[in-house]
């Protein structure tokens, strides 16, 4: 295995996660705001999974998005 190259394109993969889902829950959150079905003052519980194809393997990470 090529370590540098594993290590690239992993953090590639999860730098593209991160960019990628920090915009689709803001979007999401501003639609829940302008909808009204968010008051703005909200603790959101979230959680974010991980699999690999070919892997038995599952990553979760959970936390919370606070609004105010």
């Amino acid at each position: 295995m090529d370590e540098e190259r594993f290590n690239i394109s992993l953090r590639k993969l999860l730098k593209q996660f991160g960019v990628t889902a920090q915009r689709e829950v803001e979007k999401a959150v501003r639609a829940g705001l302008e909808s009204g079905a968010l008051g703005g003052r909200e603790s959101l519980p979230a959680r974010a999974t991980m699999r690999i194809e070919g892997l038995p393997t599952e990553i979760v990470v959970e936390g919370r998005i606070e609004l105010a």
